[in-house]
C-alpha cells in the first residue's frame, strides 16, 4: 500500500459539509441534468456539431445556427461568438447574449506544448489575412486566436489547418483543453526531463474522444520538465512538474486542483512520483475523477478545484489509486525552487546540441497574420524551421547557430520584437478585453501596449523582474491574482464623479517561489487614464522602501496601504 503523502503546503480551509444529492455527480448515480449546459451536453455530444457546421450552418449562414450549438457546442471546435462593436462595458452584465454577440467568431487554434513548424505558423498567418482581417493573438495558454471569422469560412479554415497538422478540436468547451508544455522541451540544456512524449500521447489517445468530451467544466493541463517551471503549474487542474527522484531518477510530481477566476485556488501536490510513460494513464485517471465526481449542478462550482477543496489531496489520491488506476502510486519529492525568476525563456539560450534558441517579446501577445508569416521566414533563414509559443504570450525560434544569432535578433527588431526587452514589455500581458470579448468590461490590449510605452519612457532604468497582468473582467484569463501588479477591469468613478473604465488593483501575487495571490488594498482602484501615474508611483515607493534584493511581491505583502495607494 502506498505511504501517506507528505503534508501539503497550507491551502484554503476545507469545508466539512458533505455534498448533497443535488450536485449532479455521476459517480453517485445522479445523471439528471441540473442546468441548461448539462442538458445540451446530454442531448448530443458536442463533438458532433462539426458535421452541422460543415453541412448546414456554413451553407445557410449565421441565422441558421441552433442556439445550443451557437452558444454551447461550437466551443468544442474552438469557436465563440465575438462581442458586437460599440457596446460599452456598462452593458456587459445587462444585455442578453444575442444582444452582445456579433455575427462573427473568435477561432482558437490549438497548439499543444506550444510546438509549431514554420509551415504551420505561415498557414496560421495566411488564414489570418484571408479570413480574419489580419487578427492574431498569442494567448497565455500557447494558442493563437483569430477574430472576424465567418461561419461560411470555417470548413475551409479547418481544411487548411488540418493539412499541416493543426486543429481547433476541443480548444474551448467543457473538455480537456490545450495541453500546455515547456516550449523548450527536449531542447533546453538544463532540462530535468522531456515531457513532450506525454503531451503527444495524451493528445493522440484522448483529444476528440467521447470518453472525456462531457466534463463538468473546462479542464486545463500542464506538463513540464523544465527547472524554470515554465507552465504555471500551480493554477492548472492537473500539472506534472519535473523532479529527480533519489531512487528512480527523473519523473514528475503530480499537482491537482488549481484555478483562478472569481474563486482562486492553488493546486496541491498529491505527493506522488510519476514516470514519463505513466503520465497519460494518471492524467486519464484524474480526468475520470473530474468527469464522474465533479459538481455539475452549478456552473460556478463545477471546476475541479472545488472537489479538491472538499476532498483534500489524501482522499483524492486514494480515489485515484483505488478506483481508476487500480494500483498504488509511488511517493515522491517536491520540486525544487524555480531556477529563474523569469519563466518565459526570453533572450538567447544554449540548447543541448550546442545551438541556441532565441525568445522574443511581442507586446501583450498581439501580432497579426502578416507578421506571423515574416516570423516564419526569419526562423527558416536562421534556424531549422521550429518555433514555439509560451504561456507568457511570447515566442521562441529554435536551432539557431551561434553565428546567426545576431542577424536573427536584428531581423526580429525590424519587426518590432525585442530579444532583450524592457522589464515592462517582458512582464506585461493582457487578455482579449472589450474589443472582442462578450464578458469584458474594459479595454486591455491597447491599454497594455500604451502602458508599456509610457513606463519605458518614465522608468528606463527599472530592471527588476516584474509582472503586470491586465484583465477585462473578473474571470482572470490574464492571471491577475498571481501577478506583481494585477489589474481587474471594472467601471470606476473619476475625479468628476463620472463612470469611466478602470481597474481594481491586486498587488504582490506570485507563482513559483512563495506562490500566492495578490493583496487587495481596500478602496484601491484606478482609472485607465491614471494607470501610468499609479504604476510609476508604486514602483518608485518599492525602490525607496525595499530591502536588499527584495522582490516586489515580498515588499507588497508588508508595505503600508499608503505606500501601495
Amino acid at each position: 500500500m502506498a505511504a501517506t503523502p507528505e503534508k501539503p503546503a497550507p491551502a484554503a480551509p476545507r469545508r466539512k459539509v458533505g455534498r448533497h444529492r443535488g450536485e449532479g455527480q455521476w459517480a453517485l448515480g445522479h445523471y439528471t441534468p441540473l442546468n441548461g449546459n448539462e442538458q445540451f451536453k446530454k442531448d448530443d455530444d458536442s463533438l458532433n456539431v462539426r458535421t452541422r457546421i460543415e453541412t448546414i450552418y456554413s451553407k445557410r449562414g449565421f441565422d441558421s445556427i441552433d442556439p445550443n450549438d451557437l452558444r454551447g457546442r461550437m466551443r468544442w471546435w474552438g469557436l465563440y461568438t465575438q462581442r458586437k462593436a460599440g457596446i460599452d462595458g456598462g452593458k456587459t452584465a445587462v444585455l442578453e447574449p444575442e444582444e452582445l454577440e456579433d455575427k462573427y467568431f473568435m477561432m482558437r487554434v490549438r497548439i499543444d506544448g506550444g510546438k509549431l513548424t514554420t509551415e504551420q505558423l505561415r498557414v496560421i498567418g495566411e488564414i489570418s489575412q484571408e479570413y480574419a482581417r489580419g487578427s492574431a493573438d498569442i494567448t497565455d495558454r500557447q494558442n493563437v486566436q483569430m477574430h472576424w471569422i465567418r461561419i461560411e469560412d470555417v470548413p475551409a479554415i479547418w481544411e487548411k489547418l488540418e493539412a499541416v497538422g493543426l486543429s481547433t478540436t476541443e480548444a474551448c468547451g467543457d473538455c480537456p483543453r490545450v495541453i500546455i508544455g515547456s516550449p523548450v522541451a527536449g531542447i533546453a540544456a538544463d532540462e530535468i526531463i522531456d515531457g513532450s512524449p506525454a503531451v503527444e500521447e495524451i493528445h493522440s489517445r484522448y483529444i476528440g474522444s467521447p470518453e472525456f468530451s462531457n466534463l463538468p467544466r473546462k479542464f486545463k493541463t500542464a506538463i513540464s520538465g523544465s527547472p524554470v517551471q515554465d507552465v504555471v503549474h500551480e493554477i492548472n487542474d492537473i500539472a506534472f512538474v519535473g523532479v529527480e527522484h533519489p531512487e528512480h531518477g527523473p519523473g514528475f510530481d503530480l499537482w491537482v486542483g488549481g484555478g483562478l477566476s472569481t474563486n482562486p485556488r492553488l493546486a496541491e501536490r498529491l505527493g506522488t512520483w510519476v514516470p514519463l510513460d505513466e503520465v497519460p494513464d494518471v492524467w486519464a485517471g484524474v480526468v475520470g475523477i473530474f468527469r464522474d465526481y465533479g459538481y455539475r449542478r452549478l456552473r460556478n462550482r463545477a471546476r475541479l478545484k472545488f472537489l479538491m477543496a472538499d476532498w483534500g489531496p489524501a482522499k483524492f489520491r486514494q480515489i485515484l489509486e483505488d478506483e481508476y488506476l487500480k494500483r498504488p502510486l509511488l511517493d515522491g519529492p517536491a520540486p525544487a525552487e524555480p531556477s529563474s525568476r523569469w519563466r518565459d525563456h526570453i533572450g538567447v539560450h544554449q540548447q543541448q546540441d550546442g545551438r541556441f534558441y532565441v525568445g522574443f517579446a511581442p507586446r501583450v501577445g498581439r501580432v497579426d497574420g502578416s507578421t506571423l508569416a515574416k516570423i516564419a521566414e526569419l526562423a527558416e533563414a536562421h534556424g531549422s524551421g521550429r518555433v514555439r509559443t509560451t504561456v507568457e504570450q511570447k515566442m521562441i525560434i529554435l536551432d539557431v547557430e551561434q553565428d546567426r544569432v545576431e542577424s536573427l535578433s536584428a531581423g526580429l527588431e525590424s519587426l518590432g520584437f525585442q530579444v532583450q526587452p524592457s522589464t515592462f514589455r517582458r512582464g506585461t500581458m493582457a487578455c482579449t478585453g472589450i474589443e472582442y470579448c462578450k464578458l469584458a468590461i474594459v479595454e486591455t490590449k491597447a491599454r497594455g501596449a500604451s502602458l508599456i510605452e509610457e513606463l519605458e519612457r518614465r522608468l528606463p532604468d527599472f530592471d527588476e523582474p516584474l509582472t503586470i497582468n491586465i484583465n477585462g473582467c473578473p474571470n482572470a484569463c490574464a492571471r491577475i491574482q498571481t501577478a506583481d501588479i494585477g489589474l481587474k477591469g471594472q467601471l470606476v468613478l473619476d475625479e468628476n464623479g463620472e463612470q469611466v473604465e478602470g481597474y481594481q488593483v491586486h498587488l504582490g501575487g506570485a507563482l513559483g517561489l512563495d506562490a500566492g495571490f495578490g493583496r487587495k488594498v481596500r478602496g484601491l482602484k484606478v482609472t485607465s487614464a491614471e494607470l501610468p501615474d499609479y504604476v510609476e508611483r508604486v514602483l518608485g515607493r518599492f525602490q525607496e522602501e525595499r530591502e536588499s534584493d527584495e522582490r516586489f511581491a515580498t515588499w507588497a505583502a508588508r508595505a503600508s496601504a499608503e505606500s501601495l495607494s
